[in-house]
């Protein structure tokens, strides 16, 4: 029997990226597993803000592939009114499939997967999926999806809204999520056109080419400017009648 040779697929590239310095920068995502009441298996998709702590997206199904995340995802978006740079995966099927690849692609974000066996690369959605089991899959059991869909939805509220986080200084996502909006809004420098408007207030309009000592010129009309002429030759002769008498008297006196 001849044996067909399987084609050789090239590694994922993996680009190192530094820590997110502001909202909807780098997200996370990945799959937490879980079975209901009767046996029957769900999965649960989680996404969260890297640099705020937010939950993104927690949506639960019984199978979730790439159409699924591909439209919580643009979900998100709409809701959060932005995309992010970048998202960090594993490599999984799900988020190594085309769907993804294609929807990636379209919005401008860049896939960052991590090396397999490795889940602290992606440690910010781990130490979530954690918190997720102790609070609320390990507290409670869900004898439906819908059950389950509806007590996620309210954990994710109150995870954003209420739950303070210790990376934030105490503060609850959502509330440090608002308040570095704010802080960057006062602290962003107002662009102002310079083209067509005036001074700014205290400060007269700045006269093009003008030097720093600028040299008086003769008025344009021909009447001032014999008048203005006239007056600086009497000028000059006051001023050499003054030197000349200043002269003699020093001569009269001895002075040097």
């Amino acid at each position: 029997m001849r044996s067909v040779e399987r084609k050789k697929i090239g590694r994922r590239q993996r680009i190192a990226h530094g820590p997110a310095t502001g909202p909807n920068q780098c997200w996370s995502a990945d799959f937490v597993s879980d079975k209901l009441t009767d046996g029957r298996s769900y999965r649960i998709l989680t996404v969260i803000d890297q640099f705020t702590r937010e939950c993104v997206v927690l949506e639960a199904d019984q199978s979730l592939h790439g159409k699924h995340i591909v439209t919580a995802l643009t979900g998100a978006i709409v809701e959060r009114e932005q995309a992010p740079r970048s998202i960090t995966v594993d490599n999984g099927s799900e988020f190594t499939g085309r769907a993804l690849e294609a929807w990636a692609i379209q919005h401008g974000v860049a896939l960052c997967f991590i090396r397999a066996g490795r889940p602290v690369e992606n440690g910010f959605i781990e130490s979530f999926n954690g918190r997720l089991r102790d609070e609320c899959m390990n507290v409670e059991c869900f004898g439906s999806l819908r059950q389950a869909q509806e007590r996620l939805a309210q954990w994710r509220d109150h995870y954003n809204l209420q739950h303070p986080h210790s990376a934030l200084k105490d503060k609850t996502p959502a509330s440090f999520a608002s308040s570095y909006a704010e802080s960057a809004t006062c602290f962003t420098p107002i662009e102002r056109n310079t083209a067509n408007c005036g001074p700014l207030q205290g400060f007269a309009t700045p006269a093009k080419n003008a030097a720093l000592d600028p040299v008086p010129r003769l008025p344009e009309n021909a009447k001032y400017r014999g008048e203005a002429l006239f007056e600086i030759a009497n000028a000059r002769g006051s001023l050499l009648s003054l030197w000349s008498q200043l002269q003699a008297h020093q001569s009269s006196s001895g002075q040097p």
